[in-house]
């Protein structure tokens, strides 16, 4: 079997498909001027974006990894979360407090799904 990758850079691939499973790198706000609500809003639409031209979508993600800057955000990222999610379809999924790369993002989610 073949790797498709997507998005190919010189230091890392957005997406990665193998055997009909979608590995997503992980997605950062384009736009950090942003508060957290925002920079979340934005991250979940670059998800949304990958899956669909991977051949998936948010139904189909089999394990999310989230990492924030801010405990405090926590209530916040979960709202938008709860929205964004389908009922019946919510993955497996760690959140984390982390330190970031660079000071002005907010949040950072890694996504694998299997493709439709």
């Amino acid at each position: 079997m073949n790797i498709q990758r997507l998005h190919v850079g010189p230091r890392l691939s957005e997406v990665a498909i193998f055997n009909r499973t979608v590995y997503l790198a992980g997605q950062i706000a384009e736009d950090t001027s942003q508060d957290f609500a925002a920079q979340t809003r934005e991250v979940l639409g670059h998800i949304d974006r990958l899956l669909e031209e991977a051949g998936s979508d948010k139904s189909q993600i089999l394990m999310c990894q989230i990492y924030i800057t801010d405990v405090n955000n926590m209530a916040t990222m979960n709202e938008i979360w709860d929205a964004w999610v389908p009922a019946g379809n919510t993955p497996p999924r760690a959140t984390v407090q982390a330190q970031l790369v660079r000071p002005e993002l907010l949040i950072e989610i890694v996504v694998t799904a299997a493709q439709k």
